[in-house]
């Protein structure tokens, strides 16, 4: 009986403890369709939003549908790169391989990548409007 009891007590404190373990704080960067001309390094801008085929809010949809946008890096205020980026779940680990190379170190651990805002029934958006949100664990 002093066994089950030390036992009981051994898992009963090793299951407080596991959950006051500190969770991941995460931050997001938001890149928008607007270029800083006189910034240095690296900056991500969404030049166009060439599709957005998801599935709105409010709506039953066999697929899950994806957004494409062409997205320009510029490095002291040249451009380095255009690139069409499809966001879909398929793609989730590319898009985050990508965006990785081109954002600041401590911002290169990248949890979730994604197109906002998301469509919503009825709601049409200004592609102007749309920017893309990159959440990573600080």
């Amino acid at each position: 009986m002093k066994k089950l009891l030390l036992l009981f007590l051994i898992v009963f404190n090793s299951l407080a403890f596991a959950q006051n373990t500190p969770k991941e704080t995460i931050k997001y960067v938001k890149i928008t369709q607007k270029k800083c001309l006189k910034k240095s390094g690296y900056q991500i801008v969404v030049k166009e939003l060439v599709s957005d085929s998801r599935c709105p809010e409010g709506v039953t949809c066999v697929w899950a549908g994806e957004a494409s946008a062409i997205v320009s890096v510029y490095k002291d205020s040249k451009l380095v790169e255009d690139n069409t980026i499809v966001f879909s779940m398929k793609n989730i680990e590319e898009n985050k391989q990508w965006f990785s190379k081109y954002l600041p170190v401590k911002q290169r651990k990248i949890k979730t990548v994604g197109v906002f805002p998301y469509p919503k029934q009825g709601v049409v958006v200004n592609k102007k409007d749309y920017y893309i949100k990159i959440g990573y664990i600080k």
